[in-house]
């Protein structure tokens, strides 16, 4: 479930969801940091590499659940000794310190465990409204957490920062297709095909132009909404303070590039995966500066 792939948007080892693990992280906090990303990255090899099948990917998690439950009623230890003491040690010392929220720990592993099934199943979202009810599990949580860990807890901040986390999970389902297709995963919504006649097998790569035409504009459609909520959540970044607010201008910048790029190719993302060079960096740190999509309505409701 990783974020969009930026040169800006820190990436440590290739769990990518999470955007504050860099040298602009406050030193105060990147422990806890660095203890819950080992933690996500740990289980996301649990559920997605290796051989193992999918009935033993989701006992696997079922064990990594037990021992995070356990680290936390005695801190040091696990459900057994050999069962990841290097992720639930440091993990254990920071939920002490921190008093990080368990639920949100849980809601990763269970989004996990929703990729094992629906990759099995060969599942594919009904609509908009159930993928964004799977962000709210993968990818909402980080921001969550971060913002725990920054002393923030107001409802604006926080539905801000769900609108941010969605967003870039969004934006990486529609930057990688292609991979994702490869992989049995597929988030593109049925309603979404539906609406332009469509099925997956029409995104293979071989479909016919007049099919490629509306391929394009399901992915359109599926960007707008992308960005809209980006920018939604865009003013959180005044909210945080020092550098932790100019890394999360720049992962929204990134997020933000990423479709600009979707968009140069005619949103043919399924064919081509695009991304974000080096050349890139000057146009979003300038707009990071500037605040370019700071000032944002406040969000409806």
């Amino acid at each position: 479930m990783p974020a969009p792939d930026t040169p800006l948007t820190s990436q440590v080892g290739h769990y990518e969801n999470f955007p504050v693990a860099s040298w602009l992280c406050p030193a105060a906090i990147r422990p806890a940091v660095m203890a819950i990303y080992h933690f996500a990255r740990t289980a996301d090899d649990l559920a997605d590499e290796g051989t193992a099948s999918a009935p033993e990917r989701l006992e696997s998690l079922s064990s990594y659940r037990v021992a995070l439950d356990r680290c936390v009623k005695a801190p040091g230890e696990t459900a057994d000794p050999s069962a990841w003491p290097e992720v639930f040690g440091p993990l254990a010392r920071q939920i002490a310190l921190h008093s990080l929220p368990m639920p949100l720990l849980h809601d990763l592993l269970s989004a996990f465990e929703q990729d094992v099934r629906h990759t099995a199943s060969g599942h594919v979202y009904a609509n908009t409204a159930e993928l964004l009810d799977y962000c709210r599990l993968s990818a909402n949580p980080v921001g969550r957490l971060l913002l725990h860990l920054y002393g923030i807890g107001d409802a604006l901040s926080l539905e801000r920062s769900d609108a941010v986390c969605s967003a870039l999970q969004l934006i990486n389902f529609w930057q990688d297709i292609s991979v994702d297709h490869a992989r049995g995963r597929h988030y593109l919504p049925a309603d979404a095909l539906a609406r332009q006649g469509l099925t997956l097998e029409d995104f293979s790569g071989d479909a016919p132009a007049d099919v490629q035409v509306r391929c394009r504009r399901v992915i359109a459609a599926l960007c707008d909404e992308a960005r809209e909520m980006m920018l939604q959540g865009a003013p959180l970044a005044r909210r945080i303070p020092g550098r932790a607010g100019w890394e999360l201008r720049l992962v929204v910048e990134g997020g933000l590039r990423i479709l600009d790029k979707i968009a140069a190719i005619d949103h043919s993302s399924w064919l081509q995966r695009p991304t974000v060079g080096k050349a890139d960096i000057p146009v979003m740190l300038w707009r990071a500066v500037t605040g370019t999509h700071l000032n944002r309505r406040p969000l409806a409701g």
